[in-house]
């Protein structure tokens, strides 16, 4: 069994690797060639905590994984990632468990990799400016992926906490200083937005984070971060302008985020304003952008198929250019 850990991967992988397992595991899941259960959801009410289990198997791969995932917001607090997690590979010919994986790590590449995916085939080619609100565990990797897939002039980044905002800021300058994008600190989220091409939302918010009538037309907006039904980020009014909602996977948006059953609910929109699954853009099924004044929401709450080809891919890697700790 290979342990990988997260500066085992990093020796490895890229956030380009990544968008292209991301996009491989999208176009596969929605070919139905992936088994993907809708994840566990075990509530820990007592420390606005939830443990979330993953399971994944894809066939034409021969292999499976199992991702545990355990969200607790107030990790933030305490310097420890908001979103502890492993990854078992699983080889889909014997069931024997080749390799453990930092999953905190696997899952903070993948989910930023998804907006990633979404972006390269949704935003306008021209854009020049992003947007980030949110500063937690997920942010760095969704920062990342924005100028990974465009040639960003400037992205602006907000959070609640200015203190936790200042230092993201001043930490991702020097980390990503090589895509020689200017980062800089927005002091309200209005400011962040109103002028962005591409805008990502990673919060555990339960109320709107930005207001929908300040994005401009052409944008594309991504948002990560509601992953349970009472969780809202996303203003109502971005979907009201917007030309087309894409998701990674409709079922599993539809068992669990706030931010698209919320506005369900309520009557702002209905399931005809869907237009489809990321993969089904890959695989030419359904349409993209269309022109260059659309505004464009994709909204992902991840799927085990990401985990699975992320994971994979990772290991092949690692195993090729001999990196990892052997446990026998």
């Amino acid at each position: 069994m290979l342990l990988l850990s997260k500066e085992d991967i990093k020796k490895v992988f890229t956030m380009k690797d990544a968008v292209a397992a991301d996009k491989e595991a999208f176009t596969l899941f929605s070919q139905g060639k992936s088994e993907v259960p809708l994840r566990t959801n075990i509530q820990a009410p007592k420390h606005e905590g939830a443990f979330l289990f993953m399971p994944a198997y894809v066939e034409d791969l021969e292999c499976a994984s199992l991702k545990v995932v355990n969200v607790f917001p107030k990790n933030i607090d305490k310097g420890i990632p908001s979103a502890p997690a492993q990854v078992l590979l699983i080889d889909g010919t014997t069931g024997v468990i080749v390799s453990v994986l930092d999953g905190t790590y696997i899952t903070q590449l993948r989910t930023g990799a998804a907006s990633g995916v979404a972006f390269d085939v949704l935003a306008r080619k021209d854009a020049k400016k992003g947007a980030l609100i949110g500063t937690g565990g997920q942010a760095a990797t969704q920062l990342e992926a924005m100028m990974t897939v465009r040639d960003l002039e400037e992205i602006k980044v907000y959070d609640i906490n200015a203190e936790r905002t200042e230092a993201f800021v001043k930490e991702m300058t020097k980390e990503l200083a090589s895509y020689g994008t200017k980062i800089v600190a927005a002091k309200s989220s209005d400011e962040a937005v109103e002028d962005a091409d591409m805008i990502v939302t990673v919060t555990p918010a339960s109320k709107p984070v930005f207001d929908g009538n300040k994005v401009k037309e052409g944008a594309t907006v991504s948002c990560v971060g509601s992953y349970q039904p009472n969780m809202q980020e996303m203003s109502p009014a971005i979907l009201t302008r917007a030309s087309k909602i894409y998701f990674d996977s409709q079922d599993a948006v539809l068992s669990e985020a706030g931010d698209i059953l919320i506005p369900l609910a309520d009557g702002i929109i209905t399931k005809e304003d869907f237009t489809g699954d990321i993969g089904e853009v890959l695989q030419g099924k359904v349409v993209g952008r269309e022109n260059d004044k659309e505004i464009i929401v994709f909204k992902t709450v991840g799927i085990g198929t990401q985990d699975l080809v992320t994971a994979k891919s990772v290991y092949d890697k690692a195993v090729e250019q001999g990196v990892g700790t052997t446990w026998n």
